[in-house]
């Protein structure tokens, strides 16, 4: 898998893959929420994608991601909410 956005491969640790069978989140919603979410970063390395799919009654579905030579996906999130 690619992301135009960030222009680097996407790993998807199998924590993620697990979480993402678990809320029923595609690799296409993820890919969608990877290439069109709201980003916020922690620091330069560390940052959450997220975006609320209007079709899912579950709020935002949020990745938290690593970047590296790669993007990685540490762990998928539904029912989520940005800290304000």
């Amino acid at each position: 898998m690619f992301c135009q956005r960030f222009g680097l491969e996407v790993h998807v640790t199998r924590h993620a893959w697990e979480r993402m069978a678990q809320r029923k989140i595609t690799r296409e919603l993820l890919l969608d929420v990877l290439e069109t979410g709201d980003i916020r970063y922690k620091d330069t390395q560390r940052l959450w994608v997220a975006k609320e799919i209007f079709e899912r009654d579950d709020n935002m579905v949020c990745a938290a991601i690593m970047l590296e030579d790669r993007l990685v996906v540490k762990t998928v999130m539904h029912h989520f909410s940005w800290e304000e």
